[in-house]
C-alpha cells in the first residue's frame, strides 16, 4: 500500500536546499537525490515513516530508519535504484507495525484513506566546491595524516562543563562525524575521552560505510610526569591509549613535556618514533612546545607533523616565531582556544562582567582560563570592541561570531586546523562549524579585525612563546 507523506531535503552551508512535497510512489525522492548528488560530494539520507492514529503518533523504531550513503556505491544509477527499493520497502511496512512506539511529536502530517503518514528525508553534506577546504594533510617525510580543518575538542569531557552521559555523548559524536566534522582531539588525562572514542569508533565500524570510517580520525595526547623515559615506560603508556580508544594504531600522538631543563623529552620522542615504525602510531606530533624546542626536536630527526598551540584573535603569539619556523620546516599548527571557551560569541556581546551577576557566569574551566587571557591582552572594554567588530562581520556574511573567529585563525599561515570544544550531549555547534568552510573573509573584514587586534598587548612579551603559560614559575 503506497503511503503519502511530507518530504524535506536539506543541504549544508550556503548550498542548502529545502523542498517539501507529497509523494505517493518515491519518484520525487529519487529526483531530489539526483539533484543533491550533483551538489554534494558526500550525502547521507535518513528516511523515517510514522503513522498518526487517534491523536497519538506511532513511529517504527526499526527498520523504519535507513542510512543511505550514495558515495558508498559505484555510480549514481545504482544509488537511485537502491533508494527506490528502500522507499518501496518502507511502503510495504504500512500494514504492520510490530515495533511501534509512541512519540509526543506533533509534526504536521498528510492523511490518506483514514490513515495519516509522513516521511522526512535529510541530506547532510559539504558542498562540492567547499570540499577541498574541509580537510588538509599534515605530514613530515613519509608520515602523513588527513584531518578535518575544524576539530572536535574533547577537553570538555574531563569534568567542569556538566555531566556527560555516555550514550548521549557517543550519539553526538556520530552526528559530528556524519556532518563531515570527523576529527576528534583528546588526551590521556581528559577523563573518559579516550574511552568514549573507543565506543564511538566501534559504532562507526558497525553502523557506517567504510568511507566514513576512513575519514574519522582520533588525535590523542600523552602528558607524562617528568620521570625517566625508558622504552618500556613509553610503550606501556601508548598501549593504554590504544586499548582505551580500541585502535591498533593511534592516528596521531601529540606529546607534551612540562620541564625543558629535563632533556628526557628527546628520549620520549625517540621511543615514540620507534613505536611509529612498529605501526602503533601513525604520526608523531607535539602540543604546547615553543619554537626553540621544536627546532631542537626537528634537528634530532624526530618527524614531527604538527604542534598544537593556543591561538585566537586575542592570542596571536603563534604567528610570530613559531609560524616562521613552521613555514620553513613544513610543520603545521593545530590551534585550540580559538573561540576562547565561548567568550568569542554573541553571548558575551555588550556585557559588563565588572558588575556582579550582570553578565553570563564564567562557570566553566575554559571560560575562566580565557578570561585571564583577555585581561592580559587588553581588558574587557577592548574585548567588547573586538566582539562588536566580529558581530558586524558575522552579520554581513550571515554567520555567527564563533564562525568568524575560527575562519580568521584558519586563514593564518601554517594553521592546518582549529579546535572547537564539544560538550557532547549537552550542546551542539555543527551548524556554526560547517559554516566555516563556505565563509570567505574579504579585505575589509580582515582589516577591521586586525585594527582591533593591534590595540591589544603583545602577549609574546607578556607571557612568552607558545606553551610558556604552562611553564612559568
Amino acid at each position: 500500500m503506497a503511503q503519502t507523506g511530507q518530504m524535506m531535503c536539506i543541504g549544508a552551508g550556503r548550498n542548502c536546499r529545502e523542498e517539501e512535497r507529497s509523494d505517493s510512489n518515491g519518484d520525487l525522492l529519487v529526483a531530489l537525490l539526483r539533484k543533491c548528488m550533483a551538489e554534494f560530494d558526500s550525502l547521507e539520507l535518513r528516511i523515517k515513516f510514522s503513522w498518526v492514529e487517534s491523536g497519538a503518533k506511532l513511529t517504527l523504531s526499526s527498520p523504519s530508519v535507513f542510512c543511505f550513503h550514495p558515495n558508498y556505491l559505484r555510480n549514481k544509477k545504482m544509488a537511485s535504484a537502491t533508494l527506490t527499493r528502500t522507499f518501496y520497502n518502507l511502503n510495504s511496512l504500512g500494514c504492520s507495525k510490530p515495533q511501534a512506539r509512541r512519540s509526543p511529536d506533533s509534526r504536521r502530517t498528510v492523511g490518506i484513506g483514514g490513515r495519516r503518514s509522513e516521511f522526512r528525508c535529510e541530506a547532510v553534506g559539504v558542498a562540492a566546491e567547499n570540499r577541498k577546504q574541509l580537510v588538509t594533510t599534515v605530514k613530515n617525510g613519509n608520515d602523513s595524516l588527513e584531518i578535518c580543518r575544524v576539530l572536535n575538542g574533547m577537553w570538555q569531557t574531563s569534568g567542569g562543563w556538566g555531566r556527560i552521559d555516555r550514550d548521549a555523548a557517543v550519539d553526538a559524536m556520530l552526528k559530528y562525524a556524519d556532518a563531515g566534522l570527523s576529527t576528534f582531539d583528546m588526551a590521556d588525562h581528559y577523563g573518559p575521552a579516550e574511552d568514549l572514542y573507543g565506543l564511538f569508533i566501534n559504532r562507526v565500524r558497525r553502523e557506517r560505510p567504510p568511507e566514513i570510517l576512513e575519514n574519522v580520525k582520533g588525535l590523542t595526547k600523552w602528558v607524562p610526569p617528568p620521570v625517566k623515559m625508558t622504552s618500556s615506560y613509553v610503550r606501556q603508556n601508548i598501549d593504554i591509549s590504544r586499548k582505551r580508544m580500541d585502535v591498533a594504531s593511534l592516528d596521531m600522538l601529540q606529546f607534551h613535556w612540562w620541564d625543558y631543563s629535563n632533556k628526557g623529552y628527546l628520549d620520549a620522542l625517540k621511543h615514540l618514533t620507534d613505536l611509529k615504525e612498529e605501526g602503533k602510531i601513525k604520526t608523531v606530533a607535539l602540543t604546547n612546545f615553543d619554537t626553540e624546542r621544536l627546532q631542537i626536536i626537528l634537528e634530532n630527526g624526530i618527524p614531527i607533523v604538527s604542534n598544537q598551540v593556543q591561538h585566537s584573535l586575542v592570542d596571536m603569539r603563534p604567528q610570530q616565531r613559531m609560524a616562521e619556523l613552521c613555514q620553513v620546516t613544513g610543520v603545521k599548527l593545530i590551534t585550540y582556544g580559538t573561540v576562547m571557551g565561548g567568550l568569542l560569541s554573541e553571548k558575551f556581546l555588550d556585557t559588563n562582567l565588572s558588575i556582579p551577576f550582570a553578565g553570563p557566569p564564567l562557570n566553566t574551566p575554559s571560560l575562566q582560563k580565557y578570561k585571564r587571557m583577555v585581561d592580559a591582552w587588553g581588558g574587557w572594554s577592548l574585548f567588547q570592541v573586538l566582539l562588536r567588530t566580529l558581530n558586524q562581520v558575522a552579520s554581513k556574511h550571515g554567520v555567527t561570531i564563533p564562525t568568524v573567529a575560527v575562519k580568521f585563525v584558519l586563514d593564518q599561515p601554517s594553521v592546518a586546523g582549529s579546535m572547537v570544544g564539544v560538550r557532547l550531549g549537552l550542546s551542539e555547534h555543527i551548524k556554526d562549524c560547517s559554516a566555516v568552510f563556505s565563509l570567505k573573509l574579504d579585505e575589509e573584514d580582515v582589516s577591521s579585525i586586525r585594527e582591533v587586534i593591534s590595540k591589544g598587548k603583545d602577549l609574546m612579551r607578556v607571557i612568552g612563546d607558545c606553551g610558556d603559560e604552562y611553564r612559568r614559575a
